[in-house]
């Protein structure tokens, strides 16, 4: 190898001391409490995200965060948010919003007319933008119309392990960008503002209680739900753990409800005895 191939070869420079133990000593944490895998291949991703926890914390080294982080339960819970990915979108993944308005919202729109109730739940929501789709593709763009349907008992809960999305989804608000992929009689029902200061409207915010929750961990969730988004999480997941959050998605579902999950996720062999498939990742449960 040539000097200056041997150069180009160097990891780039690091502010802060970072040794694969401690890779793998930040590895064990995160997987132990919200089950993300963490590879040797993540280490410069982990170092990235840490480095400015490291910073504001006046430390040395990564080592020296962790140190702090298994005795400071609040600042374990920041470096957590910093390592957690939260890539999503307005009508992400759409034929699953279509499949549910077809399928599900015309039963369960007969069951709130007669004085029902109906459940919903966005298991994964990051920072809003699917509880707001399935709101918005469901209610359509007759505001007078949802808003008598929204009056009757109808509750979308929406959970997420990171505060600082839910701090963004609890708000509502959006670049233009963002919400580029919102439909325009839907855009021109449920956006608010101009040019870049743009909001959801207070009518669909205030529909969805925005709530912290470690899939992993104790859920304070009594109730069944008539369709439940858990998409694009499982993929940080290994087998075992996929499995586990699985079979307790299924048991909060009621029977003849749909599940939908993330294009490239599969339910795991002993949940699928449980489903039918009826679309692409969208299951309907049949089995208690």
């Amino acid at each position: 190898m040539s000097a200056a191939a041997a150069i180009t070869a160097r990891p780039p420079a690091r502010e802060f001391g970072f040794e694969p133990a401690d890779h793998r000593a930040i590895s064990k944490m995160v997987y132990d409490e919200l089950g993300i895998l963490l590879p040797d291949g993540k280490a410069q991703l982990v170092y990235g995200r840490l480095a400015p926890r490291v910073r504001a914390c006046g430390l040395e080294s990564i080592g020296d965060y962790i140190k702090l982080i298994e005795r400071d339960t609040d600042e374990r819970a920041r470096a957590f948010d910093a390592l957690t990915t939260n890539h999503t979108s307005f009508f992400r993944e759409s034929h699953h919003f279509d499949d549910f308005c077809e399928r599900m919202w015309p039963g369960l729109v007969e069951r709130l007319n007669k004085g029902g109730r109906v459940r919903l739940w966005s298991a994964a929501c990051s920072s809003g933008e699917e509880p707001y789709t399935w709101l918005m593709a469901a209610l359509g763009s007759d505001r007078a119309a949802a808003q008598k349907l929204l009056k009757r008992d109808v509750k979308l809960l929406a959970t997420d392990v990171s505060p600082s999305v839910l701090e963004t989804a609890r708000a509502g608000r959006y670049t233009a960008a963002t919400l580029r992929t919102v439909p325009s009689a839907l855009h021109k029902a449920w956006v608010r503002g101009q040019g870049d200061a743009l909001s959801v409207d207070p009518m669909l915010r205030e529909a969805i209680s925005f709530l912290p929750l470690n899939l992993l961990g104790e859920w304070p969730i009594k109730t069944r739900f008539d369709t439940i988004f858990c998409r694009n999480v499982m993929i940080y997941f290994d087998e075992p753990t996929k499995a586990r959050l699985q079979a307790r998605l299924a048991d909060r579902l009621e029977v003849g409800g749909m599940f939908y999950i993330g294009h490239s996720e599969r339910l795991a062999p002993e949940v699928g005895k449980r489903f039918e498939c009826v679309g692409r990742t969208a299951y309907l449960k049949v089995a208690a």
